[in-house]
């Protein structure tokens, strides 16, 4: 297990790396400010695809990024 600065410090780089510094910081202060149920948001983001529909776009990612999660 990483310690809590080293978390923060990895999902900086990957929040930079998806959307750029200026969008990252953005997506935090949004976070922030706005009440919002990270896990419920989690749950619910799949709730209208099946099970095969998110392999293939696991696959579809995993193959576009050239590596597995």
């Amino acid at each position: 297990m990483i310690t809590d600065t080293e978390l923060r410090v990895k999902g900086m780089e990957a929040l930079s790396d998806a959307l750029g510094l200026v969008e990252a910081e953005r997506f935090l202060a949004i976070i922030q400010r706005e009440p919002f149920d990270y896990t419920k948001w989690r749950q619910d983001l799949f709730e209208d695809m099946t099970l095969e529909e998110i392999s293939d776009q696991a696959m579809k990612v995993s193959n576009s990024q050239g590596q597995l999660f």
